[in-house]
């Protein structure tokens, strides 16, 4: 990648995220919502302290996930709404940049939620972190970059829809099992231990769906542009 489109990519990234900072009407749903979710999951098993702690990992997974699609979906909102798409077709910008930083820019709200809900999960569900926090926080960075990166382009591709609230998750999120089961799994492993020596495989799959989002993205993303 040439620097150019380096610094493309991180001026597309910082611009959603100061908007997201000067705002935060979008990181404060994300918050309340993913935090309603986890208490209703607790609520529905009740005092059953033990089930509750088996899956933990897959609830606060499942948190992260139905956020992040009120993220994405609002991501090509708001282009949509002040016409900027139409001054991003003028200006010389790669449409494979914009990919790229509205990306990472989701992926950076999501890591900062995994990392709010992580305290808030020890303490409902009663749990204690085994492995280091370090590992938490890389499953969170690659399992988030794996739901940015299909999320961002199925956005793309529900922005034009009427019912696009109703379309993206029906077209995320069974491409997200995968991920679903590979962050849960390794999450998992962070509370319980991993006494079978399991992590590196689910970081290997984590890693190799990155690959696959990723490089759909950004080989596919130009031909969604033209029709935004």
């Amino acid at each position: 990648m040439s620097p150019g489109f380096l610094k493309m990519v991180w001026v597309l990234m910082t611009k959603d995220l100061l908007i997201e900072w000067r705002t935060r009407a979008r990181v404060n749903a994300l918050i309340f919502f993913s935090i309603a979710t986890l208490l209703m999951f607790s609520f529905a098993l009740g005092a059953n302290i033990v089930a509750l702690r088996q899956h933990a990992a897959g609830y606060l997974w499942m948190a992260m996930l139905f956020a992040s699609v009120l993220s994405l979906g609002e991501s090509f909102r708001i282009e949509h709404e002040n016409n900027s798409l139409d001054g991003l077709r003028l200006a010389p910008a790669d449409p494979r940049a914009l990919f790229v930083g509205k990306a990472l820019g989701n992926t950076v709200l999501l890591v900062g939620l995994g990392m709010v809900l992580t305290p808030l999960s020890i303490a409902l569900f009663d749990l204690k972190m085994v492995m280091p926090f370090w590992s938490l926080f890389a499953i969170f960075g690659i399992g988030s970059m794996a739901i940015s990166a299909a999320g961002t382009f199925y956005a793309a591709v529900a922005a034009n829809a009427r019912a696009r609230d109703v379309l993206l998750p029906v077209l995320l999120f069974p491409v997200l099992v995968p991920v679903l089961i590979a962050a849960v799994k390794a999450t998992a492993l962070i509370f319980e231990g991993d006494p079978m020596g399991q992590m590196p495989s689910w970081l290997t799959m984590l890693g190799t769906l990155n690959l696959v989002y990723w490089s759909m993205g950004f080989v596919l993303f130009p031909r969604i542009m033209e029709d935004l």
